[in-house]
């Protein structure tokens, strides 16, 4: 017990910093639209119950209706198609929640180019530079797009030939998924994927070889830039929806100070 009072005592004098990497959930987070014909996700909306009057004079509380995919979500195996027989966000293995991070920045490429992809090159750069890629852990890409998330049309940046935002190429896709040791990946951007991947080949390649290869993605994420380049802890808990294909959640990260 002395680790865990430890870290206890460490978050209290400020030793760790607790760092929110999640966006505010409300009816102003920006969604993914997808082109007809294909079915959309719902917005997030709140309803009130009772708020100290007559219909519940001491307590307030809500309903809320959201999609799975709204907001800083996780994506679990089972919501695309090669992960289909893999686990649903209600059966992730706890410990897996809790896992080392490291963060790829590339804010200075993706600011001159809002289709900047990161290929195997920049990762195997950054090995180079600062070691090899944590071993269950999280590769957290940082491209600065969260910026834009105070606004829906900006942040998905769309025009007449779709959404252009940056992402992740086939190629350093497949290879994230088959040849290196991390849990999943973390964006800024609305999804795991390039706004325009619905043109690569595959479509999509973060969902169709990550989920298909049983890992993990986490979406719209903040406050990349307050982490180190290694070092950090992320708690990544999604509520465990049976049948679940992803969940909100609040995405934690402990750094040591």
């Amino acid at each position: 017990m002395s680790v865990l009072r430890n870290l206890v005592e460490s978050i209290r004098n400020g030793g760790i910093e607790v760092i929110d990497l999640t966006a505010p959930l409300s009816s102003e987070t920006p969604i993914l639209r997808l082109p007809e014909p294909f079915a959309d996700t719902v917005p997030f909306t709140l309803r009130e119950i009772s708020r100290y009057d007559d219909r519940g004079p001491a307590w307030y509380w809500n309903d809320f209706t959201t999609g799975e995919h709204v907001g800083t979500h996780f994506d679990a195996p089972v919501h695309w198609v090669t992960g289909k027989d893999g686990e649903d966000v209600s059966q992730v293995p706890p410990e897996r929640l809790v896992a080392p991070a490291v963060v790829l920045d590339l804010v200075g490429e993706a600011a001159g180019d809002p289709d900047f992809l990161l290929e195997i090159g920049h990762v195997e750069a950054w090995q180079k530079a600062n070691g090899p890629l944590p071993d269950g852990g999280w590769l957290l890409y940082r491209t600065g797009w969260d910026a834009r998330s105070h606004d829906q049309e900006s942040f998905l940046n769309a025009d007449e030939t779709g959404p252009h935002s940056p992402g992740i190429s086939v190629e350093c896709a497949r290879w994230l998924a088959e040849e290196t040791p991390i849990a999943g990946i973390g964006v800024e951007t609305v999804g795991t994927d390039a706004g325009a991947a619905h043109g690569f080949d595959p479509p999509f390649p973060c969902h169709s070889f990550l989920l298909g290869a049983g890992k993990y993605g986490l979406t719209q994420l903040r406050n990349l830039d307050r982490l180190p380049v290694t070092g950090a802890v992320v708690v990544a808990p999604p509520l465990p929806i049976v049948g679940g294909s992803g969940s909100p959640v609040r995405v934690l990260a402990l750094v040591e100070r």
